[in-house]
């Protein structure tokens, strides 16, 4: 009876590996819990491809693709740089937020990294 559970803890280890496997350079350094609330919360990230993020302050969130097209939800705030989205879909995902030299990078769950070009103020 014990091998069963020992077995399944086992089988999601590498799942749990794979959730916090950043493709994260030498250079980067993620956020602290103060500076992704700073950078975040009520404002609007524009990407090099004119994608914009807006993070409001009551826990909207809304990305317009830069040819148009929008996906809404709400986010939530983790430690270490993590900013988790819950889409209207039922969707999910979370990014970690760096500094990456002397811009900001979102790098997403499966590795993709995306440069902000700024962070303005929406709200």
């Amino acid at each position: 009876m014990r091998i069963l559970p020992l077995a399944i803890a086992l089988c999601s280890l590498p799942a749990l590996a794979s959730a916090t496997d950043w493709n994260t350079r030498p250079d980067d350094r993620p956020l602290s819990a103060g500076e992704l609330r700073d950078q975040l919360v009520g404002n609007t990230l524009v990407f090099f491809d004119n994608g914009t993020s807006v993070y409001s302050k009551n826990g909207e969130y809304s990305y317009t693709y830069g040819e148009g097209g929008t996906w809404l939800g709400h986010y939530e705030l983790k430690e270490d740089g993590i900013a988790c989205t819950t889409f209207v879909t039922g969707g999910t995902r979370c990014d970690l937020i760096v500094h990456s030299g002397a811009r900001l990078t979102l790098i997403t769950e499966d590795g993709m990294r995306f440069p902000i070009r700024e962070v303005t103020q929406t709200e």
